[in-house]
């Protein structure tokens, strides 16, 4: 005999096992382990469409851009190349559909001069042809030809030395990673890298003569960096590209400029060391 004995006979068999209290202990641990659960979120969790107005065309469009302040930072590299949980530099370079307009977003509230959007309408938006829409996720074929478009527009506007230090920068940066993750069964793999690197190297030499250029003609803070970074990351560039001892004059001022703090004093003389090991020079 049970609670429920009897209750069949008028069609309520199938509920006659029914708990008359549940285990609530049983929910609330069920509850905690599933808060507990990480939520594994994805790339396009961080993306959204961003409503611009062109400079240039004076027209509208939309524009894949990284929600701001949801990225974790995990790392940088030696050159300050910052490592987020995906590649957000995919999205620094904005591009106009309608007239083929591109820069850094770091400088698309900067608008160029009349004289600049002349250059540009008569070099750049008159032959535009369009460009292919990304998914829901920028790769990194849809960034190169965003920031090449960027380093056109800057070029042809006769932007500062540093604006395109600063694109071919990020466009070397870009290179690396598409080399760091590219497929494991991609045809001609090792080919492939080696050219991604070349391509690299060119990148971050056109850099390096840009901000060396910037150097002596513009003021600071340079692509939203105080002197000291851009004497540090100039100093990288240069030991990349092998310019030793270029390398070693800018590390010196940075060990020895005063107000800096130790963090980058301490990667300057790290770069120092990797230089003395690569020419198997000895400190004087």
């Amino acid at each position: 005999m049970g609670l429920f004995s009897g209750l069949e006979e008028i069609g309520m068999g199938g509920l006659t096992n029914v708990k008359v209290f549940e285990d609530e202990k049983a929910k609330l641990a069920a509850a905690q382990k599933k808060r507990k659960e990480p939520v594994e979120l994805k790339e396009v969790d961080f993306i959204f469409d961003k409503t611009y107005k062109c400079p240039v065309c004076d027209k509208e469009f939309k524009a894949r851009t990284v929600r701001t302040g949801k990225v974790k930072l995990v790392g940088s590299d030696s050159d300050l190349r910052p490592k987020y949980q995906f590649d957000t530099l995919k999205y620094d370079a904005v591009t106009c559909p309608n007239c083929g307009y591109s820069v850094l977003t770091r400088y698309f509230n900067i608008n160029p001069t009349s004289g600049q959007m002349k250059l540009i309408r008569d070099n750049v938006c008159k032959a535009f042809r369009g460009i292919k829409e990304p998914g829901e996720i920028m790769t990194y074929d849809d960034a190169l030809t965003r920031h090449k478009l960027a380093l056109l527009c800057s070029i042809v506007k006769r932007g500062k030395a540093s604006e395109k230090a600063y694109t071919c920068l990020k466009m070397g940066w870009l290179l690396r990673g598409k080399s760091e993750t590219l497929p494991k069964d991609t045809p001609n793999r090792e080919a492939v890298i080696k050219g991604l690197q070349e391509a690299e190297n060119e990148a971050l030499v056109n850099a390096y003569e840009g901000f060396t250029e910037a150097f002596s003609k513009e003021n600071f803070p340079m692509c939203g960096m105080d002197e000291t970074t851009v004497t540090y990351l100039t100093a990288e560039l240069a030991r990349k590209i092998g310019k030793y001892d270029d390398a070693l004059r800018l590390c010196a001022r940075v060990i020895t400029a005063k107000n800096v703090n130790d963090r980058i004093k301490e990667k300057a003389r790290d770069m120092k060391d990797l230089i003395y090991e690569a020419t198997g020079k000895k400190e004087s």
